[in-house]
């Protein structure tokens, strides 16, 4: 019997210009999709792998080793575990570029990475459970809550932050 493909963990679209709730889809009209293929051409990484098992998951072991991580945390971000949440999330919103790689593994929940294309729109890549997504050096992004309002991931880093 042959295993059913698995579903993405990430999924990606350019978003319209409203500014309604940020944690809203924000999809334009009609929806514009963003493969992950295209994703990836914009440097932009991801994997859909074993939340509930990863510290024995093949797959997982070998993005970690490819990587080069030597570093993990954990955090959730949701308006019950965290001080001062509507003024990170606000915050997390401003667009922003780092120095090097960002890497984040979503355990439970979901949320949005906006990336900006080579036209310099805005991509939005929402992040479920099991989605592994690793933003380049250098590339604008911002940060936000879906509206389930949690988002439990690990971050990866090649040396401790």
């Amino acid at each position: 019997m042959a295993l059913a493909a698995k579903e993405s963990a990430i999924e990606a679209w350019y978003i319209d210009d409203s500014d309604e709730d940020q944690r809203l889809p924000h999809h334009r009209n009609p929806p514009q999709y963003v493969t992950l293929d295209k994703l990836k051409e914009m440097g932009v990484l991801t994997w859909t792998l074993d939340a509930d098992n990863y510290e024995t998951d093949e797959e997982f072991k070998k993005v970690y080793a490819a990587q080069g991580y030597t570093y993990s945390d954990l955090v959730e971000v949701s308006k019950s575990n965290m001080e001062d949440y509507e003024v990170k999330l606000k915050s997390w919103f401003g667009v922003h570029t780092g120095a090097e790689d960002k890497t984040r593994f979503c355990l439970a929940g979901s949320g949005y990475f906006d990336v900006k294309d080579p036209k310099g729109e805005w991509v939005r890549v929402w992040q479920k459970k099991g989605g592994l997504i690793v933003l380049p050096a250098g590339l604008p992004h911002r940060y936000t809550l879906d509206t389930n309002n949690t988002h439990k991931v690990m971050r990866l880093f090649v040396t401790p932050p």
